[in-house]
């Protein structure tokens, strides 16, 4: 499903404030951080809506399996354990704040799960609740009831999600989405170029000429549409298979380029994926952002901080998000 991509572009995705409540801001305003208001057990309320410290505990025993492994390395037994522990916390709290907010909004609008999805919800829970492990149990001090909470949390932001997107228009072109595969040559000064221009024109293979001129730093790429500067966009766009464009002059220097394919199909399906996302994204960060800007945040970092998952060795969960998925998945897609 669409926004489960959506929830996993922590950087790019959602808000351009990926900081969230780690960085004092959302949505470009400052919040309140009030350490001891929000009760020992609770770590986050948003607009009087509490999220507790359990299903904190939930997310970050997933998180810390899900980004504290690269290609079979342990992060937390490296020198910047801390900095990973750190980060993976960070990530916790802000995907929760962009959860909770969410289910704040759908609560506005009365958007609420289906019997089938209560149920599907219900069900998913019991499956992870039973996939824990002693060790896991103790340290999320969650109960079965907690885990379905959670994923009642998560099933409702992304029911919002699919709401908001409604009416995005869904046909994206090949044209608006074409992916080409170009070579090119650029460089700064004119005399370069006419020699460039000279040696092109006498027949000379263009890879072997942009392999003793080229001065940018790659000449075989794919690109699309806004990927170019508009100069070279307009000509290169217009090519066909294996033709080469004349000098085209820029404000930064002078490009050639050379057209291998003016359409690489499975590119452009993967872009049209692309571009679908951003229109929905668009279509939801209206309502998304009116939200946040009149909104109250509180983070209990005092609690937070006393969390410590460098040594938690016995915490191996990471199918939070895959077992969702498992149930909601076909329905998601619709």
């Amino acid at each position: 499903m669409r926004l489960m991509k959506y929830f996993k572009k922590i950087a790019c995705v959602l808000l351009t404030a990926a900081t969230v409540l780690t960085g004092c801001s959302i949505g470009g305003r400052e919040i309140v951080m009030d350490i001891n208001s929000s009760g020992g057990h609770t770590l986050l309320v948003i607009d009087k809506k509490k999220c507790n410290i359990t299903e904190a505990k939930l997310y970050l025993a997933n998180y810390k399996n899900l980004y504290g492994d690269v290609y079979g390395v342990n992060l937390y037994k490296t020198k910047d354990a801390s900095k990973v522990e750190k980060y993976v916390k960070d990530v916790t709290v802000d995907e929760l704040a962009r959860v909770y907010c969410m289910v704040a909004i759908a609560g506005e609008k009365k958007i609420a799960l289906t019997d089938k999805e209560k149920k599907a919800v219900s069900e998913a829970a019991k499956e992870y609740y039973k996939s824990l492990s002693d060790a896991e149990r103790d340290f999320i001090g969650a109960s079965q009831a907690d885990v379905e909470e959670a994923y009642d949390n998560y099933a409702i932001a992304k029911k919002l999600y699919n709401s908001l997107a409604k009416g995005v228009d869904t046909e994206v072109s090949d044209d608006d989405a074409r992916v080409m595969h170009i070579q090119k040559i650029f460089v700064k000064e004119v005399d370069k170029a006419e020699a460039v221009k000279e040696k092109l024109a006498s027949g000379e293979d263009f890879a072997t000429v942009a392999g003793t001129t080229n001065e940018d730093n790659q000449t075989d790429v794919y690109v699309d549409k806004g990927t170019l500067a508009d100069e070279v966009e307009a000509v290169a766009f217009e090519l066909n298979d294996g033709q080469v464009s004349d000098m085209i002059k820029t404000d930064d220097g002078y490009y050639f380029i050379k057209c291998i394919s003016k359409l690489d199909e499975e590119k452009t399906e993967k872009n049209k994926e692309i571009i679908l996302q951003q229109r929905e994204q668009e279509q939801f960060n209206d309502d998304y952002n009116r939200f946040v800007k009149n909104a109250d945040f509180e983070l209990n970092s005092q609690l937070w901080d006393s969390i410590d998952i460098k040594n938690e060795n016995d915490l191996k969960t990471n199918s939070f998000f895959t077992i969702y998925n498992k149930y909601f998945e076909a329905d998601d897609k619709q």
